[in-house]
């Protein structure tokens, strides 16, 4: 685990490699918090609650015998997910618990750049271009409102090639905490067992719990999988935001003293909106932190200058 600033890091390493990744927004509340809210919709489903901060949770099993306006406890299913699809509420629950936050993760919290070390740049790379490459071929993986596609192409025979994407499939499913419904479109392979083999790869490289479909002759498998929280391919949608924490993170690695952030204007305008995220880099890089816009940067070239 890596605390940032606006956001907390997860990783699953592995040999040296990032298996599994998370990124955990400042003030969105986790799945699996309770919470005291109030009913402002009542149906037998989907009925709607607000809770002390404004937030507004669906409930898609409905609101049982509670009347508009009183008050019960909500256990948040699904967490706030931000980028393309503002409207959609987060998810909750009907609960008799105790109001509390959620589980703390087991984790360990690094002191140095391990998270670098391991690939956390590349890990950012491959949600924000949503190219996942192997040997062979790659992986494009595009959200959509109802799933995640991840498109399998290369230059390796057919059966082999999907044998193979089908497992590089499920590794990038695992290294960029997707959940939710997934379509993978593998390449057609001209045999039932080659198919076989594919969908035996995702099994014995996916961690349960999931479900999925066979393998069908045109090479398209559906996967679901629990989804409690934004992917990064997700997070990576809310492209400002994103590329901002991205460059503080990067700043926060470089040499200490004062610095000027030098980035696309969306960014430099995200920056100017979180002074507090401004002072919290301030502190670790112990110096001042000034800002410059520059409309010819791509949102994701921001830098650091010396100030």
């Amino acid at each position: 685990m890596e605390r940032g600033i606006g956001e907390t890091r997860y990783a699953q390493i592995e040999s040296g490699e990032i298996v599994a990744g998370r990124v955990a927004l400042d003030g969105i509340r986790r799945a699996g918090s309770v919470l005291k809210a109030r009913l402002i919709t009542s149906a037998p489903r989907n009925a709607i609650a607000r809770d002390e901060q404004g937030v507004e949770y669906l409930l898609p099993r409905g609101s049982s015998k509670v009347p508009e306006g009183g008050q019960l406890s909500i256990e948040v299913t699904r967490e706030t997910i931000p980028g393309g699809e503002p409207w959609k509420r987060p998810l909750a629950r009907l609960t008799d618990v105790e109001p509390g936050d959620a589980p703390s993760v087991e984790a360990r919290l690094v002191s140095s750049n391990e998270l670098g070390d391991a690939g956390w740049d590349d890990l950012i790379d491959e949600a924000r271009s949503g190219i996942v490459r192997f040997a062979g071929g790659e992986l494009r993986l595009s959200p959509t409102p109802a799933m995640t596609l991840i498109d399998v192409d290369g230059y390796l025979p057919p059966d082999e090639l999907a044998v193979i994407g089908a497992a590089e499939a499920a590794k990038a499913i695992r290294r960029l905490d997707i959940g939710g419904s997934i379509g993978i479109d593998l390449p057609t392979a001209g045999s039932k067992s080659a198919r076989q083999r594919a969908a035996e790869r995702i099994d014995a490289v996916l961690p349960q719990p999931f479900e999925r479909t066979a393998v069908n002759g045109f090479g398209f498998a559906q996967i679901v999988r629990p989804r409690t929280c934004a992917s990064l391919i997700e997070l990576a949608q809310d492209k400002a935001s994103f590329e901002t924490r991205v460059l503080l993170r990067r700043v926060a690695f470089e040499p200490a003293g004062s610095k000027r952030l030098v980035a696309h204007p969306a960014v430099i305008s995200a920056l100017e909106a979180k002074p507090d995220w401004l002072d919290a880099l301030a502190r670790q890089v112990g110096g001042a932190i000034s800002l410059r816009a520059d409309a010819a940067l791509p949102m994701s070239g921001g830098y650091a200058e010396q100030a």
